[in-house]
């Protein structure tokens, strides 16, 4: 006979109700790692979208994502001449806000050359840019579709494309056009402002700038070297791939990163709490039946093995419900969750462990439990140990 089995068939409708209610909060726990993993996924996109080996940007900056950055436009030229460059292309990036279906759309503007690197990686749907002007590829999640028109700025632009997991750090879905459009839209004054300027007699500024210029180094170059040859250029300075993704994961998703992971040690610990609350508080409604078993005989391993069971039971039961409402909703949620089985076999373990160490307290309160409970009296401290000499 399974004890543990016995009792919850017993309580069957409480068990299955606390089951759910540890598997809502277990569920929070699991979609703050899967917010956690979609958030430095998510920071990492746009960086690991050019498919590029280096970034040449402002000097004393640290690239386009973490700082302003604005070099002209022909130092591409330049760095597509140094020895071990495949190919170079200039880049913007900025964030504009306008109006779709009557609704707020707030965009992540890409500008990037078509025949150049920098443009999206895929296109799922439709066909990349072909024009040089006012023409788009957007994410999905954008809610745009083939054949929309968008007016950003003071142009209007055709959705010719779509790509998908195209966001920046901020969850901004992005959209891709042309290099020269992108500057119009960024560095292009409206007509009172230019006008202000013609009165002020002021210079009009070259609008071949960028943010950043990527390149694509041959197999057998070495990205740190093309690097330092940058470097010793005076206005600008370059950063490979893998220091740009160091710097977007210690600049934008840092503090992020650590307040997500102290709410889901708080969680986990308010977990373990709940667990050894419901295991004792289990183990004392039980304490007459424990005196029983304790006063025929049954052996305290059984007793620990009941109690063990349960608790593991309400973790694990609870634990599979949380995933699968995660699992679920997960693509409902305003940002990326990345549900990944690695994590998800972590925290299952945690949860094994969390109810081990919980069931301690049910099991402490069980030992203690004395035989005597059993008769429903007080008996003298001669008549309990008669008691247990005839268990023995």
């Amino acid at each position: 006979m399974n004890l543990a089995y016995r009792d919850i068939r017993h309580g069957f409708g409480r068990f299955i109700l606390t089951c759910i209610g540890l598997g809502l909060l277990l569920g929070v726990v699991l979609a703050m790692i899967g917010i956690y993993r979609g958030l430095v996924v998510d920071a990492l996109t746009i960086a690991r979208a050019p498919a590029v080996d280096l970034w040449v940007v402002e000097a004393n900056t640290r690239g386009p994502f973490a700082e302003a950055s604005r070099i002209p436009g022909d130092v591409r030229d330049a760095v597509a001449r140094i020895a071990g460059v495949k190919s170079a292309g200039g880049i913007t990036y900025q964030t504009v806000e306008t109006e779709h279906l009557g609704a707020k759309l707030r965009l992540y503007v890409i500008g990037y050359e078509p025949a150049r690197p920098g443009g999206p990686p895929e296109v799922v749907a439709g066909r990349g840019i072909t024009r040089s002007h006012y023409e788009m590829v957007a994410d999905q999640s954008t809610g745009l579709t083939l054949g929309d028109r968008l007016h950003v700025g003071r142009n209007t632009y055709s959705v010719v494309g779509l790509t998908r997991h195209q966001v920046s750090s901020g969850g901004d879905p992005a959209v891709y056009i042309t290099l020269a459009d992108a500057q119009k839209l960024q560095f292009d004054l409206a007509p009172p402002a230019i006008r202000i300027q013609q009165a002020r007699g002021a210079i009009a500024a070259s609008r071949d700038t960028v943010n950043a210029v990527v390149a694509r180094l041959q197999p057998n170059a070495s990205p740190e070297a093309v690097a330092e040859a940058v470097r010793r250029w005076k206005h600008q300075t370059a950063i490979t791939q893998e220091a740009q993704e160091q710097i977007l994961i210690r600049s934008l998703v840092d503090r992020a990163r650590r307040q997500i992971g102290l709410f889901t040690s708080l969680l986990l610990v308010v977990s373990a709490v709940i667990i050894a609350l419901i295991i004792y508080t289990m183990t004392m409604e039980k304490t007459k039946q424990i005196a029983t078993l304790k006063l025929i005989g049954a052996p305290d391993r059984t007793i620990i093995g009941m109690i063990v069971q349960q608790a593991l039971a309400l973790g694990l039961i609870g634990f599979s419900i949380g995933a699968t409402l995660i699992a679920g909703i997960s693509d409902h949620f305003p940002r990326r969750v990345i549900l990944e089985a690695d994590n998800m076999f972590a925290l299952g373990l945690v949860v094994v462990v969390v109810c081990l160490i919980a069931s301690g307290l049910g099991v402490r309160a069980a030992l203690r439990v004395d035989p005597a409970t059993a008769l429903g009296t007080s008996i003298s401290a001669k008549a309990r140990r008669a008691w247990m000499r005839f268990a023995m």
